[in-house]
């Protein structure tokens, strides 16, 4: 599994940055839900990211979500979605 990437897809309107643990099933369900519709995103694994690579991406969580919880979503830099809400990331992303 790779560390980081992106996923292309239909729906690209939007910025939609995905951070996630590999072992977390939630995240999982996150990302099979976003595959799903093709939506175009970026993801982290962070736990698959070590040194300053993986403390930099627990930062950039942190700034949206203090609690550093998993999955987080961040679409356009403006919104915050963490946990596994499809409808609430449906809303968000117009779909």
């Amino acid at each position: 599994m790779e560390a980081k990437g992106s996923v292309p897809g239909i729906h690209n309107q939007h910025h939609v940055l995905f951070y996630a643990l590999s072992t977390c099933i939630w995240c999982k369900r996150v990302r099979q839900f976003l595959e799903s519709k093709s939506v175009a995103f970026d993801f982290v694994y962070v736990d698959l990211l070590s040194g300053a690579e993986q403390n930099a991406a627990v930062e950039q969580v942190r700034r949206w979500n203090p609690s550093v919880s998993f999955p987080t979503l961040i679409i356009d830099g403006k919104r915050c979605i963490v946990g596994y809400r499809p409808e609430e990331i449906q809303e968000a992303l117009g779909l």
